[in-house]
Order: C-alpha cells, then sequence, then structure tokens
C-alpha cells in the first residue's frame, strides 16, 4: 500500500501533534508500506525555523524508517495572531502543492491523509488524490476553528469567522474517511453533518515502552537544580488554549509553602507573558523542553502533572501530553468541565476542577501532596489507564487495519500486524 501524509508538523520537532504523525508514519513504514511525508520546515514550539535548517527552500531526507520526507517553507509570524496564524497555513499549503502534485503524479498514492493542524492544506491532499485516484482521509487533532473562536484568536460573527466555519464545513463532506481522538470529538463530527459510516476514533497514543513509574527521585531534579520536597510539573507547548495564565495564580494561593516548585518547560507564543506574569513568584521555574531520550525522567520529576485548559476547548481538543502523563503514573490536576473529554479520560487518575478556579486547583494539588496514598492509588489508576486504552501498537494496529478496509483490501489480523509494528 502507497501513502502520502501531508501535515504541517513532523519530527525532528518532539511534542504535540508531530509525535504522532511521525510515530503513525514509522509503524506504517515498518508495516511494509510505502509512505511518503509532505510536511513543513521545523518550527514548533517556538514559531522559529530549528537552527540548522534552511529557512526559505525545501529539505528532502529519507527517514530511518525508509520513509520518504519533504519539508517546506513557509510563514511563520512573529506574534501569531488569528489572521497571521491563517497566513501561516495558507502558506504551508502553497508551497506543498507542487509537492503534492508531483508526488501524486510519480508516486501514485493508494491514500491520501491529511492531518489537521492544518484543515487550511486539506485541499492540497484532494488535488493530490484526484490525480493518483487515491482514496482521502482526513485525520483531526483539533477543530482549529471552534478552538480559534474559543479562545478569542477568531471572532465567530466577523466574516473571517464565518468563512473560516463555511471552509470547515466544505472540507469534512469531501473526504472518504474522517477520524479525530476522543468519544466526545466524534460525537462533535456526527453534530456537524458527517455520516457514522466516515467517522473513525483514531486516539493519540502513550510511549509505554520508553515511560516507566520511577521509584525513587527523578535525576533530573537535581540536574535542573530543584531543591524543593514537591514538583508539580507542567510540559508542553505554551499557547492560549493551555489557560496557563492560572499557573501564577495557583501560586498565589501556595504561597505560603515553601516546599513546591512549579516547573513549567516549553516554549510557545506565550511564554514571555507566562514569563512576566510569574516573575513575582519564585517558586515558578521556567526550563526549556527537554529530548525525547528524557522524556521518562521529566514525567517521572512531577509529584503532580498540572494539565490546565480553558472551558470552551475542552471538547474541542485533547491535550496530546495527557497520554504520557497516564503512562508516567503520576496523579494530574486538570482543569475542565465535567462531563468533557479531558475530564473522562483524566477520571480516577487525578482531580478535575473548574477551568479558571485557581483556590480549587491550589486545594486540589495540596491534596495530592499531602495526601500519599491517595496521590499514589491516582498514579496507579494513571498507569493503568495508560496500558489499557493508550497502547501504541493496539492503536496503530486497528488505524491500519481500517486504512486497508478502506481500500476493500484484505484485512490484516490485529495480532499479525501488533507483531510488525513491535519489531
Amino acid at each position: 500500500m502507497k501513502i502520502l501524509v501531508l501535515g504541517i508538523n513532523y519530527d525532528p520537532e518532539i511534542i504535540s501533534t508531530a509525535v504522532y504523525t511521525s510515530g503513525m508514519v514509522e509503524f506504517l513504514s515498518k508495516a511494509g508500506h510505502q509512505v511518503q511525508v509532505i510536511t513543513a520546515l521545523p518550527y514548533y514550539p517556538a514559531w522559529k525555523i530549528m537552527q540548522g535548517w534552511p529557512r526559505f527552500s525545501y529539505r528532502f531526507r529519507t527517514a530511518e524508517c525508509g520513509a520518504k520526507i519533504v519539508h517546506c517553507p513557509l510563514y511563520l509570524p512573529a506574534v501569531p495572531s488569528g489572521l497571521k496564524r491563517i497566513l501561516h497555513h495558507v502558506s504551508f499549503a502553497i508551497t506543498a502543492l507542487p509537492v503534492a502534485i508531483w508526488r501524486a503524479a510519480t508516486f501514485r498514492p493508494d491514500v491520501v491523509l491529511v492531518v489537521a493542524p492544518s484543515l487550511i492544506s486539506a485541499p492540497v491532499a484532494k488535488v493530490a488524490a484526484l490525480i493518483s485516484g487515491a482514496k482521502t482521509w482526513l485525520h483531526i487533532q483539533d477543530f482549529e476553528v471552534e478552538a480559534a473562536f474559543a479562545t478569542g484568536l477568531l471572532q465567530e460573527n466577523s466574516l473571517l469567522g464565518r468563512l473560516a466555519a463555511r471552509f470547515e464545513r466544505w472540507q469534512l463532506a469531501r473526504f472518504d474517511k474522517i477520524s479525530t481522538i476522543s468519544p466526545q470529538m466524534i460525537a462533535k463530527l456526527l453534530e456537524k453533518g458527517v455520516a457514522k459510516q466516515r467517522v473513525y476514533e483514531f486516539r493519540n497514543w502513550a510511549n509505554i515502552a520508553n515511560i516507566s513509574p520511577l521509584s525513587g527521585p527523578s535525576p533530573l531534579r537535581a540536574e535542573l537544580g530543584i531543591t524543593s520536597k514537591h514538583v508539580v510539573l507542567y510540559s508542553g507547548n505554551l499557547a492560549n488554549k493551555q489557560g496557563l495564565e492560572i499557573i501564577p495564580e495557583i501560586a498565589v494561593h501556595l504561597a505560603h509553602r515553601s516546599d513546591i516548585t512549579f516547573a513549567i518547560c516549553g516554549d510557545g507564543p506565550m511564554k514571555e507573558t507566562l514569563i512576566a506574569l510569574s516573575k513575582p513568584y519564585s517558586a515558578i521555574k521556567f526550563f526549556p523542553l527537554q529530548p525525547l531520550e528524557k522524556l521518562g525522567t521529566l514525567l517521572g520529576m512531577a509529584d503532580v502533572h498540572l494539565l490546565p485548559q480553558i472551558a470552551g476547548a475542552a471538547d474541542l481538543v485533547l491535550p496530546s501530553k495527557l497520554t504520557n502523563m497516564l503512562a508516567s503514573g503520576r496523579p494530574i490536576l486538570a482543569t475542565a468541565p465535567q462531563g468533557t473529554a479531558l475530564a473522562n479520560e483524566v477520571g480516577d487518575a487525578g482531580i478535575i476542577v473548574a477551568p479558571g478556579d485557581a483556590a480549587a486547583a491550589a486545594a486540589g494539588i495540596e491534596t495530592l501532596l499531602d495526601n500519599s496514598a491517595q496521590a499514589g492509588v491516582m498514579g496507579k489508576n494513571a498507569r493503568a489507564r495508560a496500558l489499557a486504552n493508550w497502547d501504541s501498537a493496539a492503536i496503530l494496529a486497528r488505524f491500519e487495519a481500517e486504512i486497508c478496509a478502506l481500500l476493500a483490501q484484505t484485512v490484516p489480523t490485529p495480532a499479525k500486524v501488533i507483531e510488525k509494528g513491535s519489531s
């Protein structure tokens, strides 16, 4: 089977959707399929081209798994506002289009799969599929349009907002298969009029093989100079939809405690704002993103994982960082309305408080830090949830079988596919 993947984020980016698109490609390649990828030059989450990469030209490479990858140049705004984000995504679609036409004509894929974000590049995938006669698959990591409304990047009743919503409806009607990452997001697709038989739940997964609960203190604490008894950790993208403004507010409520360090490991457009908001609070420390080989010790450094999210985004995105948090076997303090995707996925692995309620979040953190028995049970529940629901081999095996079914090929047995994917 030949698969052409179009997605704006990819390896060597080490967080968010890049991790899952790269993992999917690696799995399919090792399973014996021919995979080619069209992506952007690596820039996320710093919104700057990574050092050592060209700024304005394409780069071609072959991954260790055998996949052929083209990195396309794109526009990167210094401050990614609503309109500038749209231009950013449009620029990727423009530079990806000639590559997609070329790959469609020479590679002749059986399936063209596009990952959203960026939905704006979806027409590029349709063009490639038209040329090659391929089936089309749209995988939605988050509902970009509604998330933009929820975070205030776009106004729903503005001309731009109405055009964006119309464009989304147009694209949802034109793909053979549409997948997304949680039951609530599946329900959202059905609400938007996508037929049930065209919808598939393709969850993100935990890196269970490389992330195990630590039995003692993480060596990364000493390496980063953290000396406090407890660590409350946030690691990932620093952007609007995370609701990160709550962290300094939580620090106010816990100012009476000298035994807590709030460790923020990440980068993104909100970093400078968050640093400014955190200046009065010495308990908040900022660190750079850690390399993938240190992911296990980074997550094991936490006594509590902090997972804030704004109310309006709770069913529009499911934070990709959640899966590895669960795999680390540490309890989670999340801000989300009850009944939402995030609240349901955390479940008995942590404490859920209302978005923006810093006092409740602080109380929840104290509960977890001061009650080791309760925190231990929740940590074990977290690991159990990761093993039961987020195992990469099983998730990717089902996904491969679904692609085969879309092409009306013989569906491989799950046991056989898992064996191939684990080699």
